[in-house]
């Protein structure tokens, strides 16, 4: 990785990748969404069709998935959490790693040697790690960017998690946490970014949000609705994004959707990166979208990324304030991070601040007034956009 930030501005506002929806991989494993169907308020969240969307955007169908009511908290994050920390319990004590009940994770961790569980967040990730360690009966140790503000450390500490606040960027509190991690033995850092010699629980936690795009599948068919021209997904480290690409391009796929990666225009180390043609680390600025102001990307997302991402924008705080309204009014709570889509598309698909026509852009992503498009919401708004998708 290069050891040299870039800053936002000296990067290019759009990349495209023609030969995306031709590369392939290795799909996720195929029990996720099974072990996700025996955890406390389970089933799928919410597909919901937004046709006036769908006429701005100049498409047949648009849909949002909704996941600010994931697994009982307002963010898609368990869904990776929980699928990790089963993997580690499972491992620890010898057992195969297909789905168990709640019982037998807990059964698991009480065998083992006591553990804590640590990891850095933006929010979201550190919540869902405070709720999986409480069903378990595990402590969690979450460590915050002084940035991510009262609201969501007080709501981490309310699962009964230790909350440190770091007066750092996320960069800098992840390498904080595994230094907390690596300093305790009994401690298991469960990190959504990966870096070398740590990329295992990286990877089980991208293979948890498999049963998200599952579900899109399953619910655009009882829609009557065809596969997606088009996905918009927030970018961050490129977490999701890889599950995304991982569902997509997946060796036994066979789909031709396009995959458009979303980024604060102050944080754009994916876009920035794409276009240099290696990964990049980038000085990033302050943003409401706190979950997606990541400068570095994940390691183990980037060849994924590289390969299978179509095209990466960037959005800025008042383009995604407006999606969050907009979608409000629409009956639909999200935070900026996840409306960060709706800017997105509305970019792409609709509006050029940069010059580069809108039609253009839609033939390189395979849009057209007969397509569907989906765009990932991944959290629930929240007071004064305090917002984190990390």
């Amino acid at each position: 990785m290069s050891s040299a930030p870039r800053t936002a501005d000296n990067a290019p506002s759009w990349y495209v990748n023609p030969a995306a929806r031709t590369w392939t991989c290795e799909p996720p494993p195929a029990d996720v969404p099974l072990f996700h169907a025996g955890l406390p308020a389970s089933g799928p969240t919410p597909l919901v069709e937004l046709p006036a969307v769908a006429a701005e955007l100049g498409v047949r169908r648009v849909f949002v998935k909704d996941e600010s009511t994931r697994l009982g908290l307002p963010a898609f994050k368990a869904l990776g959490v929980s699928y990790a920390v089963h993997r580690v319990l499972a491992e620890r004590v010898g057992a195969p790693p297909g789905p168990a009940t709640v019982a037998q994770m807990r059964a698991r961790a009480a065998a083992l040697p006591p553990i804590e569980l640590v990891a850095a967040s933006d929010g979201n990730h550190g919540h869902a790690l405070a709720r999986t360690g409480r069903l378990l009966g595990l402590p969690v140790r979450i460590l915050l960017p002084e940035a991510v503000g009262a609201v969501m450390a007080e709501a981490i500490a309310a699962e009964g998690a230790r909350v440190d606040v770091v007066a750092a960027d996320y960069d800098t509190t992840v390498r904080r946490a595994a230094g907390v991690a690596a300093g305790h033995e009994p401690a298991v850092l469960v990190q959504d970014t990966s870096w070398e010699g740590y990329e295992r629980i990286p990877r089980w936690i991208v293979d948890g949000y498999a049963t998200l795009f599952h579900e899109i599948d399953a619910q655009l068919r009882a829609a009557g609705a065809p596969a997606p021209a088009l996905v918009a997904v927030p970018m961050g480290v490129g977490s999701l994004a890889q599950a995304a690409v991982t569902h997509y391009r997946g060796a036994a796929a066979g789909r031709a959707t396009a995959l458009l990666g979303v980024e604060p225009d102050t944080a754009a180390c994916v876009r920035a990166g794409l276009a240099a043609g290696r990964p990049l680390a980038l000085a990033t600025g302050r943003t409401i979208m706190a979950g997606l102001n990541c400068g570095t990307p994940s390691p183990l997302a980037w060849p994924y990324l590289r390969g299978g991402l179509d095209a990466c924008v960037t959005v800025t705080d008042p383009a995604a304030a407006r999606a969050v309204a907009d979608l409000a009014r629409l009956g639909l709570s999200s935070g900026p991070c996840g409306a960060a889509t709706l800017a997105a598309a509305r970019t792409t698909l609709a509006v050029t601040p940069d010059g580069y026509g809108a039609p253009t852009r839609r033939r390189l992503l395979g849009v057209d007034a007969m397509s569907t498009v989906i765009l990932l919401s991944t959290e629930a708004s929240r007071p004064a956009h305090g917002d984190a998708a990390g």
